[in-house]
């Protein structure tokens, strides 16, 4: 039992993604932010990829200027730092727009989605520097893992801050016969990381289904980054609705 509180960052990308089926600039990214802040979002997560097939480079400072008016909120970028990310991030930075995480994540320019962590020791020196970059920026600094115990004292030697758990498998095992011991493993790394110290975040599929469990199982938690399932379900329900629905699964698996 924990009386952390987790965070909820909305991720925006498939708004971003409806948006540019058309020409029209709805719907709007600017809007669903602020709606989902309203609502007690903790933060606004974003992943511009170089194709800008859903997130463009255009939207961060956009969503930068909106945060500046949200002190008590944090503005997440997420996406490979070997790619366009550095860049955009870079950009914000030059302009004195918040921005308070950045979470690396190794996924090739074209990938569907985000579907593997870090390897370590093999991605440790290359990271290294661009881990230093965002800390010379005054940035948080998470690394997109697999639920491993082994590679959370190298992520933390090389400088990361905080880990963003993959947590798919444990989304595909909910409800199967494989949940009990996806939830041990989950619950493992995140021990593991917080014994180096690390601090832990998850992230991927996690739904109003699953997310009450993930948090009471497994240790630490402090955000929970939530993009496909929470905007799906505000097409049915709406921004605000589905932001109070995700908080109080938080809230429950916290208690």
């Amino acid at each position: 039992m924990t009386s952390m509180t987790t965070a909820l960052s909305v991720n925006l990308n498939k708004v971003a993604l409806v948006r540019n089926t058309r020409h029209l600039g709805i719907p709007g990214v600017t809007r669903a932010a602020t709606l989902c802040l309203q609502a007690g979002a903790n933060g606004i997560t974003v992943h511009p990829r170089p194709d800008e097939r859903h997130i463009r480079a255009s939207d961060v400072p956009e969503l930068g200027l909106l945060l500046k008016d949200w002190p008590d909120r944090e503005f997440n970028i997420e996406g490979n730092p070997f790619h366009n990310l550095m860049d955009v991030v870079g950009q914000l930075v030059a302009q004195q727009l918040p921005v308070h995480q950045v979470t690396f994540v190794p996924d090739s320019a074209g990938q569907f989605t985000s579907d593997h962590g870090w390897c370590f020791p093999a991605d440790a020196a290359r990271l290294k520097p661009v881990i230093d970059q965002a800390h010379a920026w005054g940035l948080r600094v998470s690394l997109f893992m697999d639920a491993e115990v082994a590679p959370m004292a190298t992520a933390k030697a090389i400088g990361a801050d905080r880990v963003e758990l993959y947590t798919e498998p444990y989304a595909a095992a909910w409800g199967r016969s494989g949940q009990v011991e996806q939830l041990r493993r989950f619950a493992a790394a995140a021990q593991a990381a917080i014994d180096v110290g690390l601090e832990v975040n998850a992230g991927h599929d996690l739904n109003q289904d699953n997310l009450s469990a993930f948090i009471a199982q497994v240790p630490g938690v402090r955000e929970v980054s939530i993009g496909h399932a929470l905007i799906s379900d505000a097409l049915e329900a709406g921004y605000a609705n589905t932001v109070k629905n995700y908080l109080r699964c938080i809230a429950e698996g916290n208690a």
